[in-house]
């Protein structure tokens, strides 16, 4: 059993499925989180506001792992305000963290920072792993950019460093499975757009493996924390369609989309872009998927 794990940002749907996880594995688990300082359920609750030190940096001396999951949600409209906070809220976090780290005495031996899978150009055509995909330039993947290049740029020379880029992680309680799942029910579980898109998706639970094999294999770098099996959207609907038992699900049009967007303030970039993600580092390093088929994952959650 490990001594100390940090989570920053850690009260979310990633958050618990990680303390879950790792809940047995570690003596203390502290999260940094924007709630108030208090003890719940073994688990300590440490307040910041990540972006400046108020008393939280003290636990991360002597830390094992620390594991930054700050980061607005980008499940809003990118209009300027929104677009600053995205940056901003993974910007900060990252960089107070590396201040932290460089003033501990013992120092943390893992730094694992988030990062995305969308840091990778829309793809149809190639598979994008850590060593050939290309990386683009648009908003998102500027955002990515900056945000590893914020992690790197500091170094910490006892402190390991990896950047998990994840695509969706689906889970019971959390995450986009729920609103699919919704969606579904209702009869809207169609292709999105044309369907040929590339989803890359990861359960919940290898997720969290994932995680604990990095630590364990001391994997620094950046990692797709993504299923072996990108699947486009028309069949990843079809199948949820499926496991659900619905006979249909009606296709959403582009336009329709982006009108329903506007509504809802979210952007149509969520589901439309093309993620073609493989986790090249994780099965060359001998990382197995519990749950690498759609059909069984979808079995799982739904069970």
């Amino acid at each position: 059993m490990k001594n100390k794990l940090i989570i920053a940002a850690g009260t979310g749907f990633l958050g618990n499925v990680l303390i879950q996880h790792f809940n047995n594995k570690f003596e203390e688990i502290v999260i940094l989180t924007r709630g108030k300082s208090e003890i719940k359920s073994k688990i300590k609750y440490v307040n910041w506001d990540a972006k400046s030190f108020s008393g939280w940096e003290k636990e991360v001396e002597n830390a094992d792992v620390v594991i930054n999951l700050a980061g607005k949600s980008v499940d809003c409209r990118y209009n300027k305000k929104n677009k600053a906070e995205i940056l901003a809220s993974r910007i900060d976090s990252t960089k107070i963290l590396n201040d932290a780290i460089l003033q501990c005495e013992n120092p943390p031996k893992h730094f694992i920072n988030s990062s995305t899978a969308t840091i990778y150009r829309h793809s149809e055509d190639t598979e994008m792993d850590e060593y050939t995909g290309e990386i683009g330039n648009d908003f998102s993947m500027n955002v990515a950019k900056t945000w590893e290049k914020t992690f790197y740029e500091v170094e910490t020379p006892k402190t390991l460093k990896t950047a998990i880029r994840t695509s969706i992680v689906l889970g019971k309680n959390g995450g986009a499975f729920i609103p699919l799942k919704k969606l579904t029910q209702f009869g809207l579980g169609g292709k999105n757009g044309n369907g040929s898109q590339f989803v890359s998706w990861i359960h919940e639970k290898d997720f969290a493996r994932a995680i604990e094999f990095i630590i364990e294999k001391k994997l620094s770098g950046s990692i797709n924390v993504v299923s072996p099996k990108p699947i486009r959207n028309y069949e990843f609907m079809k199948k949820l369609q499926k496991a659900i038992g619905i006979p249909f699900g009606l296709p959403i049009s582009k336009s329709l989309l982006e009108f329903g967007a506007k509504i809802i303030k979210t952007e149509t970039e969520l589901v439309l872009k093309s993620r073609n993600v493989i986790p090249k580092r994780l099965t060359e390093n001998g990382f197995e998927f519990e749950f690498g088929d759609l059909d069984k994952t979808f079995k799982n959650l739904l069970s």
